[in-house]
């Protein structure tokens, strides 16, 4: 007899591996950082929510960019249990916003290294 899952949490973690493409324990450590959410079965199995490999997609991108595990768990806490376009639509602008501003940062750095300054006065 299996526990009374919720109808979106389905997936196992071999699943949400191959759709996400990640390994197995790359999934279980997005499940510790709070990137995706898994219920357990009776049996003390995973269950994966329908959106959990969306959900490492948009990290994988999201590290990408330089935002940490913890940064991207706290755009992910805003999501709603089953997030619609104009949710993933917010989750965008959020990581688009944060690359424009990383990428002006960069930008800045690089202008002070060509500057002809010392690097360790910049």
């Amino acid at each position: 007899m299996t526990a009374q899952l919720s109808s979106s949490y389905t997936l196992t973690v071999g699943e949400v591996a191959a759709d996400s493409g990640v390994a197995t324990s790359a999934v279980r450590f997005y499940e510790r950082h709070g990137i995706v959410r898994a219920e357990r079965t009776t049996s003390d199995q995973r269950r994966f929510s329908t959106d959990a490999a969306c959900r490492i997609r948009v990290a994988k991108v999201a590290q990408r960019v330089g935002l940490t595990v913890r940064e991207i768990a706290e755009v992910f806490a805003a999501l709603p249990d089953d997030p619609g376009p104009e949710d993933w639509g917010g989750v965008a602008e959020t990581l688009i916003r944060e690359a424009e501003e990383r990428t002006a940062a960069l930008r800045s750095y690089l202008s002070d290294m060509r500057s002809g300054g010392r690097l360790c006065e910049l």
